[in-house]
C-alpha cells in the first residue's frame, strides 16, 4: 500500500488527498507536525532532502516528494491525465503556475491572515495579495467559458489549483470578482470522490510560534 506524509491544514497535502479520493486508491497516512520538527528528522530528510509535505512513498519504496510531481505520479494512466501531447503540456503549464504564482501568493497571504502575522510584515503582506490578485485574475480569464482547465474535462491541473483557490477567500479576497473561478470551484467539489477535509491551522501555527509563515519555513507546506 502507498504511504502519504502530510500536514493535515495544508492545502498543498489536501491536492493529494483530493486526488486519492477520486482515484479510489486505497493509502496510509503518516501525520507530519511541520511546526514540531518531524520534517527535519534525519530518517525524513533522507526520503525529502527539502523537508517538505506532502511526501508519497509507493509500495517498493520510492520516496516522491512536491505536490505537483505526487499528482502527475497519480494520474499517469488514468483519465486525469491527458494522453495527447498538447493537452499533457497544458496541465503541466497550469501546475507551473499554481505552484510559481498562486500557491506562493494566496497561500502566504492566507497563512499569515489566518495565524495574525499579516501586521507584523504589513507592506511583504501587500505584496502577496496583489500578487495573488493577479493569479486569481489569470485562473478567471484561462477559464474562460470552460467547464474545466484543460480539454473540457476533469484533469489533474484543476486539482492542483483547487486547492489554494477554493480557500483564497480566507486571505481577504472577494471572490464575487472572480465569478468564472467560483463557478469552477462548485464543478469541481461536484466531481466524483471529491472531499473537503482541510483542517485549521493548530495553535503553535499562529503568531508568536516563530513568527514565520509556513511558506517560509524549511518543512511547512503552507
Amino acid at each position: 500500500m502507498i504511504t502519504l506524509h502530510d500536514y493535515a491544514a495544508s492545502a498543498n497535502c489536501f491536492k493529494v488527498r483530493m486526488l486519492l479520493s477520486q482515484l479510489a486508491l486505497p493509502y496510509e497516512r503518516v501525520p507530519v507536525d511541520i511546526f514540531a520538527g518531524d520534517a527535519q528528522t534525519a530518517a525524513y530528510l533522507a526520503l525529502n532532502p527539502a523537508g517538505r509535505t506532502p511526501m508519497l512513498e509507493t509500495e517498493d519504496g520510492a520516496a516522491i516528494p512536491e505536490s505537483g510531481a505526487i499528482l502527475l505520479y497519480l494520474a499517469e494512466g488514468t483519465p486525469f491525465l491527458p494522453d495527447d501531447r498538447v493537452e499533457r503540456a497544458h496541465v503541466h503549464a497550469w501546475m507551473f503556475f499554481e505552484q510559481n504564482l498562486l500557491e506562493p501568493n494566496v497561500g502566504t497571504a492566507r497563512f499569515w491572515r489566518l495565524t495574525g502575522r499579516e501586521h507584523e510584515r504589513p507592506e511583504a503582506f501587500a505584496r502577496h495579495l496583489e500578487a495573488g490578485a493577479a493569479a486569481l485574475e489569470v485562473l478567471e480569464r484561462g477559464l474562460g467559458d470552460r467547464d474545466f482547465l484543460v480539454g473540457g474535462r476533469y484533469t489533474v491541473a484543476d486539482c492542483a489549483l483547487y486547492g489554494y483557490a477554493r480557500v483564497a477567500h480566507e486571505a481577504g479576497y472577494d471572490m464575487s470578482a472572480y465569478p468564472g473561478v467560483l463557478a469552477w470551484l462548485g464543478r469541481v467539489a461536484a466531481t466524483p470522490g471529491a472531499i473537503d477535509d482541510l483542517e485549521p491551522y493548530p495553535a503553535a501555527a499562529h503568531a508568536g510560534a516563530g513568527g514565520r509563515s509556513a511558506h517560509d519555513r524549511r518543512g511547512a507546506a503552507g
